[in-house]
């Protein structure tokens, strides 16, 4: 199903040699530039930006952590780096739209979601090669993804339908589909497998779902625009971005309460964290910066320019994910 383009070995080994050597670099995707930013972790400074498809939005390391794949969703590919240097390791053609992905827990199976066709693709995976199982057509603009921990279904938001389907991974049909809110978009599964968290972004609010009955059984207040996830690391709290009230919360998941705000301003988007959970890295989508936030003090300590419409964010020494 995959081609696969032979990149320049030499090229890039010359390229990796003039970063630092021990450099703790942080990948940032340039949605509207196209380009891929490197940052230094400590100095904050930029150590190189170079083209990667056409409207990068979202990323994420392989199973084994040796690739980190980059989903560019007009460039109808993936493009995988080394998560360490961010150097390009190879591109894989023909992948239609990937503007969200995700590995299954067992690693069985990659999913992608199509927001601009209206549809995801399942791939089965061996560790090594993808192959497409099926395609499956959505209302519309299918998002983000979560996963429940045994790995039988695979929950995407529908931001144009305002809804949430739960997907059954071994026979790829659809199982369910639920309203949840107006423009659903960041999907997250709590720690103890019982809820979906929701991030209501054409409103401000959390929907947390019992996936298994089905149903609604709360929402959690938290800012206008809520829109992403990234678990502290901890087994216990996630935090939550507000693109529109420029602010970040903080959510435990085992009271389903908010029980801290941050406030970010310019749009904060994805999230990442180091691994001693003391600093956050967040992108700014509005004002072509990131953010890095100091969770203890629970402030903007350092404002860095990036490219045009900052999303995914990524390094490599970073903190647990759940």
């Amino acid at each position: 199903m995959f081609r696969s383009i032979r990149s320049a070995g030499v090229f890039l080994g010359l390229l990796a040699g003039l970063q630092p050597a021990q450099a703790n670099v942080v990948v940032v995707l340039n949605s509207r530039d196209a380009t891929v930013q490197l940052l230094d972790q400590a100095s904050h400074k930029t150590l190189q930006t170079f083209p990667v498809g056409k409207e990068p939005h979202h990323l994420m390391a392989t199973p084994d952590n040796k690739s980190l794949i980059v989903a560019s969703a007009v460039g109808n590919e993936l493009v995988f780096l080394d998560p360490v240097t961010g150097q390009k390791q190879r591109h894989v053609k023909d992948i239609l739209d990937p503007y969200q992905i995700g590995f299954s827990p067992d690693q069985k199976w990659f999913v992608a979601t199509s927001l601009r066709l209206h549809r995801i693709d399942i791939y089965a995976y061996n560790g090594k090669e993808m192959k497409l199982a099926k395609r499956v057509p959505l209302p519309k603009l299918p998002s983000h993804i979560a996963f429940d921990a045994k790995s039988t279904t695979a929950f995407i938001t529908q931001q144009g339908s305002d809804e949430i389907s739960a997907i059954d991974l071994r026979t790829q049909n659809v199982l369910w589909t639920l309203p949840v809110g107006k423009l659903p978009a960041g999907i997250t599964m709590t720690p103890d497998d019982k809820h979906l968290l929701v991030g209501i972004m054409g409103s401000d609010y959390v929907e947390v779902i019992d996936w298994r009955a089905r149903k609604s059984v709360k929402r959690i207040k938290v800012g206008a625009g809520t829109h992403n996830f990234r678990a502290l690391g901890d087994g216990r709290f996630t935090y939550v971005s507000n693109r529109v009230s420029n602010t970040i919360n903080l959510i435990d998941q085992k009271t389903l309460e908010n029980v801290g705000t941050i406030d970010v301003p310019g749009g904060p988007d994805c999230m990442e964290i180091t691994a001693d959970r003391k600093y956050m890295w967040a992108t700014l989508r509005w004002i072509k910066k990131v953010a890095v936030i100091d969770l203890q003090q629970k402030k903007v300590v350092k404002m860095i320019p990036v490219g045009r419409s900052p999303h995914g964010v990524f390094f490599a020494n970073s903190s647990a994910r759940m």
